[in-house]
């Protein structure tokens, strides 16, 4: 054990100095009940004191129960003397002045990090947002790994801003070939996750007061970090066809969207509506920030390419992630950005961290340069494609017409919409005692008050904890119904009649 003893200058006998010290941190917790001290020599080594210094301390500290010593093992801290665990140390606390980035993020801290996983474990837990673990070759990623930790040159010394040569050239040559993406490996940035992506964009392009275009719902961490700049948000509505790009702002310095799969509702943005949102940005002399989270996921009809492939004239910003399909601890993700842009990114990248871990990027690079990374692509497709199906025949069968799904065609969760005025927060609460753990989409809307559903990911479940899950969410939903039910009867004399569910005729499952 390594102690910090300083020694202040007092007249006091250094011996003296050393009791105080141990004797506080035994009071305060922060030496707890049976923690062994180091011995009287390995102490005055540390301390370059003489032994004798210390031998005299730890006799004081054993005169008055502070602590024991044992023949030889040592000496031990005594048990039950410290006041309370955790008790602050009686310093005065000063009044820091926080910046106005630093007010905003305080003031949201109870809020960000959504959704906020249980720490109960429930037995089905439809998260969204998580990668399938079963499927990805962890034997040959822990190789490879091995492989660049014993070569010191390749990754344990800092490395370029922008990434790794090797990355870059091997996910500029997957993205072509995926996404349709049109590019060099000069125009790719490699970031820790598309959260530092979207944040590198906030703090490169835009000044506070600038109008934004923004989806209605919208992902939290790009809604956040815009309202965290001071951006001027303008929410566009999302339909069946995606954004309603009728409704964009004749003017604006940026838009959001994410067109592959639209975040929380799944939409997928139609290709006229892609031509009329680039045509919109050259009016508008605006940037579009494509968020392709998950756009390695389509289950129906052909894959579209993606809007920077479509883009003639340099104003999509591509941002690509593997937190979907490799897993989100990982930590990697790329932007793709016009050539214009490269060096300010890159340099406002270095002022963030310097550059993203190096180990993780040489063993990426060796992944998708091999092929397994496509290969794991294809046995994740296969997996959720057979997971969604479960999923949809279940929701069919024991939730009916008392909801709606959208999102199904691609990405990893689909949305059910509640019919009927079904509440969402009292859905959640009814499935979480049945051991269902599902996840509001209000959080996504600008007003809350908007229309009610949950989202439920598939990813990491088996089609038969699907199956079972949905099953329980069925009588779950009809358990909150009849609460409702009996909570407005309070507020009036006769309660409503006619079934549980109102389903609209002309309903649409895409």
């Amino acid at each position: 054990m390594d102690l910090l003893i300083p020694f202040d200058g007092r007249r006091e006998p250094l011996y003296r100095q050393i009791y105080d010290r141990l004797r506080g941190s035994i009071l305060s917790g922060q030496l707890e009940g049976g923690n062994r001290l180091p011995s009287s020599r390995d102490l005055a080594d540390q301390l370059d004191v003489s032994r004798n210094v210390v031998l005299l301390a730890y006799e004081q500290l054993e005169a008055e129960g502070y602590v024991v010593g044992r023949s030889g093992s040592g000496t031990y801290v005594s048990k039950g003397l410290a006041r309370r665990r955790g008790m602050p140390v009686a310093h005065s606390q000063a009044c820091v002045q926080l910046s106005q980035f630093g007010a905003f993020a305080a003031a949201k801290e109870a809020q960000l990090d959504f959704p906020r996983r249980g720490a109960q474990g429930l037995r089905y837990d439809f998260a969204y947002g998580q990668s399938d673990l079963h499927c990805f070759p962890f034997g040959m990623w822990r190789r490879m790994l091995l492989r660049h930790l014993t070569r010191p040159s390749n990754g344990l010394d800092y490395g370029p801003p922008a990434g790794s040569s090797r990355l870059r050239e091997a996910i500029c040559a997957h993205i072509r070939r995926s996404r349709g993406v049109v590019c060099d490996a000069s125009q790719i940035l490699i970031v820790s996750g598309s959260q530092q992506a979207l944040d590198l964009v906030v703090r490169v392009l835009l000044e506070r007061g600038d109008r934004v275009a923004i989806e209605e719902p919208a992902y939290q961490g790009t809604r956040e970090a815009l309202n965290a700049a001071g951006a001027q948000l303008y929410t566009v509505n999302v339909d069946g066809a995606g954004l309603i790009t009728d409704d964009l702002p004749p003017s604006a310095s940026a838009a959001f969207v994410t067109p592959s799969h639209q975040f929380p509702t799944g939409a997928i943005l139609s290709f006229a509506r892609r031509r009329a949102l680039l045509d919109w940005a050259m009016r508008a002399n605006a940037v579009i920030v494509e968020d392709d989270y998950d756009g390695e996921f389509r289950y129906q009809g052909q894959r579209l390419e993606s809007l920077q492939g479509l883009d003639s004239s340099g104003r999509v910003i591509y941002v690509g992630t593997f937190s979907r399909t490799i897993f989100p601890a990982l930590r990697l993700g790329y932007l793709v950005l016009p050539l214009s842009l490269v060096g300010a990114f890159s340099a406002a990248k270095w002022l963030c961290d310097r550059h993203t871990a190096s180990l993780e990027q040489e063993a990426l690079a060796d992944l998708i340069a091999s092929g397994l990374y496509e290969r794991h692509l294809r046995r994740v497709r296969r997996r959720n494609d057979a997971a969604r199906a479960a999923l949809l025949d279940a929701v069919d069968e024991h939730l009916g017409e008392c909801v709606t799904v959208t999102g199904d065609a691609a990405g990893a969760h689909v949305v059910l919409w509640l019919e009927g005025g079904a509440s969402e927060e009292r859905l959640i609460a009814a499935a979480a005692a049945r051991g269902v753990r599902i996840y509001g989409v209000s959080p996504y809307f600008a007003d809350r008050g908007s229309r009610p559903g949950v989202l439920l990911g598939y990813a990491r479940l088996t089609e038969t904890q699907i199956r079972e899950g949905i099953r329980e969410l069925g009588a779950a939903l009809t358990a909150a119904r009849a609460q409702g039910l009996r909570d407005h009867s309070h507020k009036k004399s006769s309660g409503p009649d006619g079934p549980l569910c109102e389903y609209p005729e002309d309903r649409d499952r895409s």
